[in-house]
């Protein structure tokens, strides 16, 4: 297939290159603006930048996707049979979702509907969560409220953090979505409605959020 990649984070890389290796043609990765960082503030780069230019990719950082009429007509051209976004961090319009054949799929990290948002990762592990997964789902107006394509578990072990579980997430959602596009494809793949009744949220971290009380005792994970 034709496919146009849009992320952001490290989380989203062995999405891309598990896509190009599966002989997807990804013309085009959609990533942010650089951003100054350290304390120096330099430019630094997305991985998902560095990724993609490591394998001659071409890369659009557009500082915004609602009224840029030369960023439409640059996707338009492509006639991409879906857009991959994985962490991207920006809402998609309407303009972007109705675009190509198969819609735009989502790779989110956690078993939709629970956990919808930023940081289902981090929050599934605080609410001592012992199975967490991969959901690949097709984009609409919501937030991560999209049809359900398919689905993966894992295990949180009692040690796992962000850091450690994050990187398992990513490798399994990758090979995920080459099996959704084939599943797709071949027709063998039905979406299916979220039940939003069900759904819990996971909004992104705040200060007070990593604050610890250590006069409370240890109950270890079951």
């Amino acid at each position: 297939m034709i496919l146009v990649f849009c992320g952001t984070p490290r989380f989203a890389v062995p999405t891309l290159e598990r896509l190009v290796k599966a002989g997807h043609s990804v013309p085009l990765v959609v990533t942010q603006p650089d951003r100054p960082r350290g304390r120096g503030m330099e430019l630094s780069v997305s991985p998902v930048k560095d990724a993609a230019t490591s394998q001659g990719i071409a890369v659009l950082q557009p500082a915004t996707l609602k009224s840029s009429a030369e960023f439409r007509d640059q996707l338009a051209a492509i006639h991409p049979d879906a857009i991959i976004v994985v962490g991207y961090g920006r809402i998609i319009p309407q303009w972007i979702i109705d675009l190509p054949r198969l819609g735009n799929l989502n790779l989110h990290a956690s078993l939709l509907p629970k956990y919808r948002g930023a940081a289902p990762v981090q929050w599934a592990i605080a609410n001592g969560e012992s199975v967490t997964g991969v959901t690949t789902m097709r984009i609409d107006t919501g937030l991560d409220t999209g049809e359900i394509l398919m689905q993966r578990e894992i295990p949180i072990g009692p040690e796992d953090t962000a850091e450690t579980l994050g990187p398992k997430l990513a490798s399994i959602g990758a090979d995920l979505m080459v099996e959704t596009l084939r599943g797709l494809e071949n027709g063998q793949v039905r979406p299916t409605p979220q039940d939003h009744s069900q759904a819990t949220l996971a909004p992104m971290l705040k200060k007070e959020d990593g604050r610890m009380d250590f006069t409370r005792r240890h109950v270890a994970r079951r």
